[in-house]
């Protein structure tokens, strides 16, 4: 079952994301309070734990949130969805798939320490259709 691991917001974006207990998810902005929100196709981001897991095992000490990330998942393959793919979070939430992927223009820190990044190549973006409170636990159902 694929759920949520940790919700994470940022007030200046190119920043770590801090863990919180919950989100709200405004339509077509995104995570209220969010230095990404706004009416853009890259509103939320989400990256799955088993990504941040990869570059635990190269030794860095990395956790939900440190990749800029929005949503951390566990149990959903992100990167297979294809673009336009619509995601039910939680009891109302639903997300439309609009990018995989980035370009990374500036090195964040953590290629710096490990040379890589998995947040160009794993993450993906998306737009809100239906807004709603999210938190660690909820369930993620892929609709179409």
């Amino acid at each position: 079952m694929a759920q949520l691991v940790a919700v994470s917001v940022s007030e200046k974006k190119g920043m770590r994301k801090t863990n919180v207990d919950e989100v709200i998810l405004e339509v077509e902005s995104g995570i209220k309070g969010d230095a990404h929100a706004g009416p853009w196709h890259r509103q939320v981001s989400l990256l799955a734990q088993e990504s941040i897991d990869k570059m635990r095992d190269l030794g860095l000490d990395v956790h939900a949130g440190d990749f800029a990330e929005n949503l951390t998942t566990e149990g959903i393959d992100l990167v297979s969805l294809p673009v336009g793919t619509k995601l039910r979070i939680g009891e109302s939430a639903l997300l439309e798939v609009t990018q995989i992927g980035k370009v990374c223009h500036e090195r964040c820190a953590i290629y710096y320490q490990a040379g890589d990044c998995v947040m160009p190549k794993e993450g993906i973006f998306v737009r809100v259709l239906t807004g709603g409170r999210l938190a660690p636990g909820d369930t993620i159902t892929v609709i179409s």
